[in-house]
């Protein structure tokens, strides 16, 4: 299986696309598309608050990406750090599915987001997200959300 990598910014537009494509409702449109990936691009600098590992596809497209958001929170004993990471998009195309792409990925993000200190996450999965890929989330988010 191919390894994940560390998302560059130069990857934000194809992040949104898989978003766009494979995630929401509705798709959107270009001047969406342009909006979103210029603030991704911003946010995935480095001392940015996006963090995404993606695998590579053919054609200079992504398979898979898995995005998350930082956000700082008041501390408490559970999470004494106060750092919480939204996971806001895992996605593979549908042509890459079934290779554990999106495990990888997510397994990946959310090592590099407990070295980055985080100790609360937040993750919204579809009923049509695999069971693997919310069961391999499991170690990280409480045993209520998994």
């Amino acid at each position: 299986m191919t390894t994940p990598r560390l998302a560059r910014p130069d990857d934000a537009g194809e992040i949104i696309r898989l978003r766009s494509e494979l995630i929401l409702s509705e798709p959107l449109d270009e001047n969406w598309l342009a909006n979103c990936s210029d603030q991704l691009t911003a946010r995935l600098q480095p001392g940015g608050d996006a963090r995404a590992y993606v695998i590579d596809a053919t054609g200079g497209r992504l398979a898979t990406c898995a995005l998350a958001f930082l956000q700082p929170l008041l501390p408490a004993p559970k999470y004494p750090k106060g750092l919480a990471a939204r996971i806001h998009a895992v996605a593979t195309e549908p042509t890459c599915r079934r290779r554990g792409y999106a495990r990888a990925a997510l397994t990946v993000l959310m090592d590099h987001l407990e070295k980055d200190g985080v100790t609360l996450y937040e993750l919204h999965a579809s009923e049509g997200s695999p069971r693997c890929t919310r069961r391999s989330a499991s170690h990280a988010i409480p045993r209520s959300c998994a």
